[in-house]
């Protein structure tokens, strides 16, 4: 995996239990563009992210805060453990 040292902060504490709500929702998005997303817009808030392998992960930016909530830092764990970043 090759991200910068701000980016592998986020990383860590996305993995991080009990789950962080102080996770700028922002920080993930760009976590998951240096691995290779591919950023899809939808309508309103709704974002997607696509990895070149056809898996996608969806989800509504927070608003009016920027913190991701809790359980969209639990998925998008779920995920990252899908593409194969676990305890690296």
């Amino acid at each position: 995996m090759s991200v910068n040292r701000k980016q592998r902060k986020v990383f860590d504490s996305i993995l991080r239990i009990p789950t962080l709500a102080t996770i700028k929702f922002s920080d993930i998005e760009k976590l998951l563009i240096s691995l290779g997303a591919k950023v899809i817009e939808g309508r309103g808030s709704r974002v997607a992210f696509v990895f070149p392998n056809s898996l996608k992960w969806e989800e509504h930016r927070p608003h009016p805060n920027k913190e991701a909530k809790k359980y969209q830092v639990e998925s998008v764990r779920d995920f990252l453990q899908k593409l194969g970043y676990g305890n690296e």
